[in-house]
């Protein structure tokens, strides 16, 4: 008969491969850091929740007063556009974004990334989603595909620091939460955020959208067509009426380095247009 050391040992291996296992499965799902830094006792919370709510002021018939439910009922009622367009600001829509729990992706990332650079910029540049280093600095476009995008916008005078408009860029994306993962957003979810960042470019005011990617220039193009053929010519975005130019997101370009020759036609057609140059539309 196995010794009781023995069967410690071997329910010890298993324990330790059932572990790994479910770790490898989880980093599978794009878990792939850890979101807290504490662990959350969700039964407290709910028990928390449960009392706060029976301990709530009660009207006539036993129910909450009419008004408070209706202000708590409205944001979970009202439609994605209908909540962008109550925004009159940038910083109101920000807090908007941050406190909405209309989206899934909001409980799996650390911030909301909402955008960078000067607002009122000429031109603003819209990308996909944030990643990894987007999700813990709260920033657009910081990690290695960030870095290219400023060398390129160095490379046309531009600065998403700069104070000037006409020498500054604003950076935002078309969701504002990083997907699991980094995978790319679905369907539903741009259209979900899509309300939010057609309000954005209205509150920004810029004069041109530079979008860099297949799922910006997708979104508010409302087309199917790839960022292959479409980037380098410019369109009118159909929410603004500002021409919108195409191109390719800088993380493709550090994957394919031979595309930066096409990247770099398109950034000399943005800064032309810049310059005073009417973009020829097309479609």
């Amino acid at each position: 008969m196995p010794s009781i050391l023995a069967q410690s040992i071997r329910a010890a291996e298993m324990a330790e491969e059932d572990l790994l296992s479910a770790l490898a499965w989880q980093v599978d799902l794009g878990a792939d850091e850890a979101i807290a830094e504490h662990p959350i006792d969700r039964f407290a919370a709910q028990e928390a929740a449960t009392s706060a709510a029976g301990a709530m002021p009660r009207g006539p018939g036993g129910s909450s007063g009419a008004a408070d439910v209706a202000r708590r009922a409205q944001p979970e009622m009202a439609t994605p556009r209908a909540l962008a367009e109550a925004a009159p600001t940038l910083d109101a829509l920000h807090q908007m974004l941050a406190q909405w729990d209309g989206s899934e992706l909001r409980k799996g990332a650390r911030n909301c990334v909402f955008a960078d650079g000067l607002p009122g910029a000429h031109v603003m540049i819209i990308g996909e989603a944030p990643g990894a280093d987007e999700d813990r600095q709260g920033k657009p476009f910081v990690g290695r595909a960030g870095q290219l995008l400023d060398r390129m916008l160095g490379a046309i005078g531009l600065d998403r620091a700069a104070e000037d408009p006409a020498k500054a860029a604003y950076i935002a994306n078309i969701l504002p939460w990083r997907p699991p993962g980094n995978r790319t957003p679905s369907e539903q979810e741009v259209a979900l955020f899509l309300p939010f960042i057609e309000r954005h470019i209205a509150l920004a005011g810029p004069r041109l959208l530079f979008t860099i990617g297949n799922t910006p220039t997708k979104a508010l193009l409302a087309t199917q067509t790839g960022i292959k053929r479409m980037r380098g010519r410019w369109r009118h975005h159909p929410a603004s009426g500002l021409p919108l130019l195409p191109s390719f997101h800088p993380a493709y370009l550090l994957r394919q380095p031979s595309e930066k020759r096409l990247s770099w036609q398109d950034l000399q057609a943005l800064r032309r247009a810049l310059d005073g140059e009417t973009p020829q539309i097309e479609g």
